[in-house]
Order: structure tokens, then C-alpha cells, then sequence
């Protein structure tokens, strides 16, 4: 237990550049209390303690704001950054090494039906703020999930998507280094499509120009 404990305080402080010593990720950092509690609530729901393990679930959830539902597998090295709105569904199953901002849910879609109603992630992932993963799809290894996009469907490894509904916009085959979290400089293709699109407009208008 002491070491698991000591390898989510390096998890934290090798992610997050604002963590200023063991102390303070130990009785301040929220998803580090949601995650340790959620190991207890896991062990009781596999023993078939339900109430108990909802018990604690619930009352995290008071406590931190951060909801992950007993029955979910969380894989080694989750980081929790912030958490506020994490949500966190019953059949979810979490890889190693994972970035998880605030705001995500990994839900289901309210129409999958049977033993598996949410996704399931690779190691390696990041999913961006406010990002939505719903239903039974398979997000690969170190795929990153940019910021409010909304993922439907499964995405192979080593990819970049970004969307409502999201799309893939980068497949390069890297490995994804645990330090590369930025969730601003990626690339939008809804913007660029609409940047095209303008772009044709004022050659069209040129060219009636020109004629006229």
C-alpha cells in the first residue's frame, strides 16, 4: 500500500508543474483522493458489497466532485488533473498512464444495452477538458482527445482527435511522452475546412472581378 501510495504522488508531481511537494499532493490534490478511494469501492463491488462500495463513491463525489463509479478499472499512474465533472461510468475500463482533465465524462450513450455500456481506454491516453467519450468504443494507446471534442467511435493508436463528433487529425506513430499535455496548440479541422472554404470565396470573387 505504501508503495502504491508513493508511485501516485510521483505521478503527480511528474505531471502537474504546480505541485510544490508530498504534503500538499497528499491532502490537497482531489483526484489523487478520488482515485485512492475508488481502489476501496473497487475491492468491495468485486466482493459484491455494493451499498458500501457506492457508499464511499458517493461520498467522494460530495468531497471532490470527481465520480467514478465502483465497478470502473482504473489502470496504474491515473492522473486526475483538478476533476471537477469527472465522470466516470460502471463499465468503463481505464489503461496505465493515463491524463484525465476536469469536466470529462466516460460514459455511456443511454442505448447500449448488456455488459459493456462504456469505453475503454489505452495506456497513454489524454482526454482533454470537458471531453465526452461515450458508449462501448476503444480508444488505442497514447491517443490523445483534444479539449471538448466528443468521441463516438473507436480510434486506433498513436492518434490525435478533435471534434463534435471528433475525427482524427494526426497518426504519427510516436509514443506520446507523459509531458506533452498541451491542450491548446492542436489542430482544429473545422477550422481549417471553414479557412479553405474562405479562401475558394475570394478566388471566386477575384475571378468576377476580373471578368467584369
Amino acid at each position: 500500500m505504501f508503495k502504491q501510495l508513493k508511485e501516485d504522488i510521483a505521478v503527480v508531481r511528474e505531471r502537474d508543474a504546480a505541485a510544490r511537494g508530498t504534503f500538499e499532493i497528499l491532502f490537497l490534490y482531489n483526484g489523487l483522493k478520488a482515485i485512492r478511494a475508488h481502489r476501496i469501492a473497487h475491492w468491495l463491488y468485486r466482493h459484491k458489497q455494493y451499498f458500501w462500495a457506492r457508499a464511499i463513491s458517493q461520498r467522494i463525489v460530495s468531497r471532490t466532485g470527481i465520480e467514478i463509479h465502483p465497478g470502473a478499472q482504473i489502470g496504474r499512474g491515473l492522473f486526475i488533473d483538478h476533476g471537477t465533472g469527472v465522470v466516470i461510468g460502471e463499465t468503463t475500463v481505464v489503461g496505465e498512464n493515463c491524463t484525465i482533465y476536469q469536466g470529462v465524462t466516460l460514459g455511456g450513450t443511454g442505448k447500449d444495452k448488456g455488459s459493456k455500456r462504456h469505453p475503454t481506454l489505452g495506456n497513454n491516453v489524454m482526454v482533454g477538458s470537458g471531453a465526452k467519450v461515450l458508449g462501448p468504443i476503444t480508444i488505442g494507446n497514447n491517443v490523445r482527445i483534444a479539449s471538448g471534442a466528443v468521441v463516438l467511435s473507436d480510434v486506433p493508436d498513436n492518434c490525435t482527435v478533435v471534434g463534435v463528433p471528433a475525427r482524427v487529425v494526426r497518426k504519427n506513430g510516436e509514443r506520446i511522452a507523459a509531458s506533452d499535455l498541451d491542450q491548446v496548440h492542436i489542430p482544429d479541422p473545422v477550422s481549417q475546412e471553414l479557412c479553405r472554404l474562405r479562401h475558394e470565396i475570394e478566388l471566386l470573387k477575384k475571378e468576377k472581378e476580373n471578368k467584369e
